[in-house]
């Protein structure tokens, strides 16, 4: 079990107020309808609340991730969870699905939404766009009953949600392409989905009808069909202005126009295409983040993908 309360911690140039910090604690703590005794979110726009009071997060997502990003720091807590846990995997785990620890009656409400905080924590700038990709998210739980619970102890799944919707499954209907219609009306049907996920799922739906006259299928789902245009043709040459070391294992390329002239703003995160490792001969799509800096664009990169003459393809991005 780990705690911890907000604080102010410098972030390129910045000050960003932030509960992703936290602490293994021992004995008994209190789980109440908003939060763990000792424990405080920095932004309750989009952490804590009723809805996400406690996180969870898998100790094999753990093992996973040291042996992807190569780190042998990692413990309990540095992903920003509440509960780190063996056993309870997001593509087994369902909306709805209750849990008795302790004291305490808990309900999955929906998945971790990730956002640059949890980079911050780990050193890794391209943090939250991996936990997407990879489909390891974690996920949010709502307070049924409250009591005191204690790391040890067991976990009693109590019941089951309806319409057996994975937090994995979820998480790439409303992040990746792909999904169909009845995907989205299968999580509307859940009444443990988060009145923000809800939000989220009826968009999709709206922009589903909108775009297919009320037809089913992924492509009258996907994002894009409703996105700005790109902002140019196919793909385009752009320069390498700066290498930037940003931890261990990921730096950051610096990307100018070949003219000089000024980038266009882009969105936060981008699938950006790169060759394939081992003997696979189809490319291996992975999710960077991407940002603007002045006229140029900032593109993170693990180490092993961007050595000098490193093939890169940068399609247009979505003009805001």
């Amino acid at each position: 079990m780990n705690v911890g309360m907000p604080k102010d911690v410098p972030w390129h140039g910045k000050t960003v107020y932030t509960g992703v910090y936290k602490q293994t604690v021992a004995g008994p703590r209190m789980v109440r309808r908003l939060n763990i005794d000792g424990d405080g979110q920095g932004d309750l726009g989009g952490h804590g609340g009723e809805q996400r009071a406690v996180l969870v997060y898998q100790l094999d997502s753990y093992r996973f991730w040291a042996n992807e990003l190569r780190r042998d720091d990692l413990t309990p807590g540095n992903f920003g969870e509440n509960f780190t846990v063996e056993g309870l995997p997001d593509d087994e785990v369902c909306i709805g699905d209750r849990y008795r620890i302790g004291d305490a009656l808990f309900e999955v409400t929906q998945p971790r939404v990730t956002c640059y905080r949890v980079g911050l924590r780990m050193g890794e700038p391209q943090m939250a766009a991996l936990l997407v990709a990879h489909h390891r998210p974690g996920f949010y739980l709502r307070i049924v009953e409250e009591g005191e619970v204690e790391a040890g102890q067991e976990i009693v799944k109590v019941s089951t949600g309806p319409e057996a919707m994975t937090v994995e499954e979820i998480d790439r209907v409303l992040y990746l392409p792909g999904h169909t219609r009845e995907q989205v009306e299968r999580a509307l049907r859940i009444p443990a989905l988060s009145p923000g996920w809800q939000g989220s799922m009826r968009i999709l739906l709206d922009q589903s009808d909108g775009a297919r006259g009320g037809g089913s299928g992924s492509a009258g789902l996907n994002a894009a069909a409703t996105a700005p245009p790109p902002a140019w043709p196919g793909f385009r040459p752009l320069t390498v202005t700066h290498i930037q070391p940003e931890s261990r294992t990921v730096f950051s390329l610096h990307l100018a126009a070949m003219d000089g002239s000024a980038l266009p703003r882009c969105r936060a995160v981008h699938h950006c295409q790169s060759p394939a490792r081992g003997r696979r001969s189809t490319p291996d799509p992975q999710l960077f983040a991407v940002r603007r800096a002045g006229h140029r664009h900032v593109l993170n990169l693990p180490l092993d993908r961007g050595h000098r003459g490193y093939p890169l393809r940068r399609d247009a991005p979505r003009c805001r």
